[in-house]
């Protein structure tokens, strides 16, 4: 029965001045789409009570912050006496909105500074407008700390970029006898280890999962799969797919996805299949996952097939994401001048990061022509972001054209841009080791450059050889080796072949892209010393075995030049559609999202057994 319909009986029957009909009703109102009803049922009552303004607090707390900001005032100007369940909707209005100032002084002029429920909901209170510190100092403070008041400061921190913190917190709640961790905080562990990449820790909460026989629910299976493929170990994400004796869609989504960034294209293509077999219908995260294996590998024909079934089989439009992996996959397989068309013919404007796309494609083929018009063009829409100078000019070093280049960086200068510095971090036993190029802060700087030396000098025997273009200013050829030398992937390489006397895999992360000139060396090492080598830059995963690359080589690709559009196997249709001739003018689309930042560490933890508390351990590099 409606809420109208409810309305009508009680004012029928004479009841609709009954507080506690009323009462009921509003209970039933008290939804986004019936906020107007419940409002109207409110303002019947003779006299609210602080439950039912609790009832409307609640109600508009989640879609309408600020109107349940106003019945809070309204309700202290009637003179009602808000409770402790009052304050934490009141919170977490507050938050959506970010208004911080002033609440923690009501809360303890209202008495409630010492009450556990309403603790927890200043902790994440803070935690979600990003004052960490005072989160902290209410945790501190808390007298009696319940599994809410834990989790809430593990989530703030882990929110909030503070992972290490978090997990410290974890362990240092495992002293408590009282308190036992429950699926949600391990969630949220999971999700800082993920964001960290460190596998060990990652290992180190999987066993603690297994050891206290949690059950391997959707949610906590699904972590765990995103989990293990940040930390490169995307074998392991398999393991768990396999074990899980429930899954939904997020989880084939998620295996999927983590295929697509570690190279498996064709096992994230089968597995998509696979998916829509067992009745699970994509959506667009889904989407996103295959179209990456697809452009990741090259496999443009199958790209066209299952953005087609966007529209056609599932009715869903695409959007400008899709339009954009469409031109990473054209630029991937050098159809520069069929990617820079689709971009014109975008049913909206094109974002920056569909033309940064298509220009680190241009310079990946060295077609300058195209190059520049895509410069222009980020000129206009982002005229400050770093990367854009650097790709530009790194066109204009593979052309030799030194003058143009500087003027480039010239420009950066002027405009006050600064190149992000690159830094790799690499586990070192307990430690977790930062390399910035070039940099003489590590204790052992010395030793590993002497070595890296020897190891470029042992590699060119085997056909390395520097790529050059990518230096900045035109010197001379020697000082161009020398500045190449000592990037920081290849510090972070040199040390671990100084230190890991095993084979085990090395696993570096770095803040960029890899540069082409450390890409064509690490393959060297890898069939040099025969070692798997893993790099996890801010695009995917490298996987380097015996010489070869999981990302085929795109960094370093296609040394011909694309300069006329001649001889296209693609064309567009009268409504503009675009078309792959090789398969009968099948209409094409695609999706691409943006490349998110991945969160690296600024501290890092002493690890030993699962069973021995963690500390603080960090060398840094200047």
């Amino acid at each position: 029965m409606s809420t109208n319909s409810t309305l009508a009986r009680l004012i029928k029957t004479g009841h609709h001045n009954r507080t506690k009909s009323l009462r009921r009703l509003l209970l039933l109102a008290a939804e986004p789409k019936s906020s107007h009803h419940a409002l109207s049922l409110f303002q019947l009552m003779p006299y609210p009570r602080t439950f039912d303004w609790n009832i409307l607090i609640r109600a508009h707390a989640h879609f309408s912050p600020s109107t349940s900001i106003s019945l809070f005032s309204t309700m202290r100007l009637n003179g009602v006496i808000p409770d402790h369940f009052t304050l934490p909707f009141v919170l977490k209005a507050c938050a959506s909105l970010r208004i911080e100032k002033g609440l923690h002084s009501l809360v303890l002029k209202l008495g409630f500074c010492n009450d556990t429920f309403v603790q927890n909901a200043m902790i994440s209170f803070y935690g979600s407008c990003g004052s960490v510190d005072r989160a902290l100092k209410v945790f501190d403070e808390s007298p009696a700390k319940d599994l809410v008041s834990w989790s809430s400061m593990i989530a703030c921190y882990v929110n909030n970029a503070f992972e290490y913190e978090a997990l410290a917190l974890f362990q240092k709640m495992q002293l408590t006898d009282s308190i036992k961790p429950d699926e949600i905080m391990l969630i949220t562990l999971l999700s800082a280890i993920r964001s960290l990449g460190d596998l060990e820790l990652g290992k180190w909460v999987h066993k603690f999962i297994e050891r206290k026989a949690f059950e391997l629910s959707v949610r906590l299976g699904t972590a765990l799969i995103e989990m293990y493929s940040r930390c490169a170990s995307i074998d392991d994400s398999i393991k768990v797919f396999d074990e899980m004796p429930v899954r939904n869609i997020f989880t084939w989504s998620a295996l999927i996805n983590g295929l697509a960034v570690h190279g498996r294209t064709r096992k994230a293509v089968e597995l998509f299949y696979k998916m829509k077999e067992n009745g699970f219908q994509p959506d667009f995260v889904t989407f996103n996952g295959v179209l990456v294996a697809c452009s990741h590998g090259g496999l443009i024909e199958e790209g066209f097939r299952v953005f087609n079934s966007i529209k056609n089989e599932y009715n869903m439009e695409p959007k400008l994401e899709q339009y954009g992996c469409m031109v990473d996959l054209l630029g991937r397989a050098g159809l520069l001048y069929e990617a820079f068309e689709l971009v014109n013919r975008m049913p909206a404007d094109p974002s920056p990061i569909i033309w940064r796309t298509l220009l680190g494609a241009c310079v990946n083929h060295k077609n300058l022509l195209l190059a520049e018009k895509v410069g222009e063009k980020l000129q206009e829409v982002d005229p400050s972001h770093d990367g854009d100078y650097v790709l530009l000019s790194n066109v204009y070093g593979g052309k030799d054209k030194w003058v143009e280049k500087e003027r480039v960086l010239n420009l950066m200068g002027e405009n006050r841009i600064s190149k992000r510095p690159g830094y790799s971090l690499i586990t070192m036993g307990s430690v977790v080791e930062k390399f910035i190029a070039g940099d003489d802060s590590h204790p052992q700087s010395e030793e590993i450059k002497t070595f890296l030396a020897s190891l470029i000098e042992r590699l060119r025997v085997v056909g390395y050889s520097p790529v050059k273009s990518i230096v900045l200013f035109d010197v001379e050829e020697e000082e161009k080796e020398h500045n190449l030398m000592y990037h920081s992937e290849k510090m972070a390489v040199a040390f671990a072949l100084l230190k890991f006397k095993d084979n085990r895999t090395i696993r570096v992360m770095k803040n960029i892209r890899i540069c082409c000139d450390c890409h064509s060396f690490i393959k060297h090492v890898s069939n040099a010393f025969n070692r798997e080598i893993i790099i996890r830059d801010r695009n995917r995963f490298h996987h380097f075995s015996k010489g070869s690359c999981s990302c085929r080589d795109y960094c370093s690709a296609a040394e011909e030049e694309l300069e006329s559009p001649l001889s296209h196997p693609f064309a567009f249709s009268a409504e503009g559609e675009l078309l792959c001739r090789s398969r009968s003018l099948t209409p094409l689309s695609t999706r691409r999202t943006e490349t998110t930042m991945l969160n690296f560490p600024s501290v890092s933890f002493l690890r030993f057994a699962s069973n021995i508390p963690w500390s603080p351990c960090f060398r840094r590099g200047r």
